[in-house]
């Protein structure tokens, strides 16, 4: 696939003359924009959802999930994977990041990472993917060596393979078993995929960890009972769960909480509350 072709490459014809505009101006016009970003994510959801439900089987198999990025992309891919052990009480394994360029590209960019297809492919092997595994690649052009290396060497190893991308056509399209679309158009400032390309990536990376997490159990209905409460926000979150389900008083609910250790699944099992 040609870049200079790309649908995220192209000028917006809504914000040819952003240079010219007023500060609110520039604000509406990104808003308006960002309306499209859902309708995008909507019309990959049936995908979307095969992908939650084939990760959920493998992770319930004792596999673990994997996101491949690069520079905007690959960022999103380890906000959504730091989220999840306080979030959902998963040890740090589980959902795992893997940026171009290393941990420190996340604070500064890493020149030329994003293009050693080599380099993606031994990473997987680095981290000894296997059958139960999955590995999404994730990148707005849809062509980022380094992912392409990633999920043709995870296909190889057997790992279950899904990819996020913004331009059709393109070759992560082919790259993985559960393509996912997220065509957002040209941004607002041509080529900045960190706009609305960004953010559907975010909403739909959401969605699959979310979605994964609730098929394997984490949750008691849309409350997160398996929380890690880390900070005084989280133990306070924890106890007003614990208050919500087992009609507990505060207090109650607090000693309830520190007497299991601060593990929030075992206090709700007391009373067989779970």
């Amino acid at each position: 696939m040609d870049l200079n072709r790309a649908l995220t490459e192209q000028p917006n014809p809504e914000s040819s003359d952003l240079d010219r505009m007023s500060a609110l101006e520039i604000v509406q016009l990104m808003n308006r924009q960002d309306l499209l970003v859902v309708s995008a994510v909507e019309r990959c959801l049936p995908a979307l959802a095969a992908l939650v439900e084939a990760s959920a089987i493998r992770l319930g198999q004792g596999g673990r999930l994997f996101y491949v990025g690069a520079g905007t992309s690959g960022r999103l891919g380890m906000l959504d994977a730091a989220e999840c052990p306080p979030t959902f009480g998963t040890p740090p394994e589980l959902v795992q990041a893997v940026l171009a360029g290393g941990s420190g590209a996340f604070l500064k960019a890493v020149e030329h990472a994003e293009d050693r297809h080599d380099v993606g492919a031994e990473e997987m092997v680095n981290r000894q993917v296997g059958a139960q595994d999955v590995v999404v690649g994730i990148s707005a052009s849809g062509r980022t060596p380094f992912v392409l290396g990633a999920l043709e060497q995870a296909t190889r190893m057997g790992a279950l393979t899904g990819s996020m991308f913004c331009n059709p056509g393109c070759p992560l399209e082919s790259a993985a078993q559960h393509p996912l679309l997220l065509q957002v158009g040209p941004e607002v400032l041509a080529g900045s995929t960190r706009l609305k390309a960004g953010t559907a990536t975010k909403m739909a990376l959401n969605m699959l960890s979310t979605g994964v997490m609730v098929r394997l159990g984490k949750t008691l209905g849309n409350l997160m009972a398996d929380l890690t409460p880390t900070c005084e926000k989280l133990r306070i979150r924890s106890v007003r769960i614990l208050v919500q389900s087992a009609g507990l008083e505060w207090a109650e609910a607090e000693k309830r909480l520190e007497e299991a250790g601060g593990d929030l699944r075992k206090a709700l099992m007391v009373g067989q509350t779970l």
